[in-house]
């Protein structure tokens, strides 16, 4: 069986039930799941956050699934699941849920930690803020 059951980057609204059922496994006795909203606010000061908008490289599907594959392969993982949302979101709106299920909730937490952190260091996703102050700023990726 797959263990990554499901690793898609999305223009429409992403649904965290969606996401914890494709981790549903018998064997696993603790699913960790993270999900990544949009705050009201970054950087110093910090400045407000009125929108913000996500864009991708054409092959950030792929690196998604080859680091979730990685992240699977290197925790013992009976199944994950990781979507990332596209386009312009508001405040609020969930920009990123990611879950895995594991036998134990030790490593459901690190395997869970390692997946977001790989997937905001190594998917080409770039951030494209805009503030109250009518200025706004490109971050490199997720």
């Amino acid at each position: 069986m797959n263990v990554v059951r499901l690793a898609e980057l999305r223009h429409t609204p992403l649904s965290v039930d969606e996401v914890l059922a494709a981790v549903a496994d018998p064997s696993a006795g603790g699913i960790d799941l993270f999900v990544g909203t949009v705050r009201d606010h970054d950087g110093p000061g910090p400045r407000e956050v009125t929108r913000l908008s996500y864009s991708a490289h054409p092959s950030a599907e792929a690196e998604l699934r080859v680091i979730a594959e990685k992240v699977a392969a290197d925790f013992d993982v009976r199944a994950l699941a990781a979507v990332h949302r596209l386009g312009p979101l508001d405040v609020g709106d969930i920009a990123v849920v990611v879950a895995v299920a594991c036998p134990h909730r030790a490593e459901a937490f690190a395997a869970c930690r390692a997946l977001i952190d790989n997937l905001k260091n190594g998917v080409p996703i770039w951030k494209h803020q805009q503030f109250g102050d009518g200025t706004s700023e490109w971050v490199g990726s997720a």
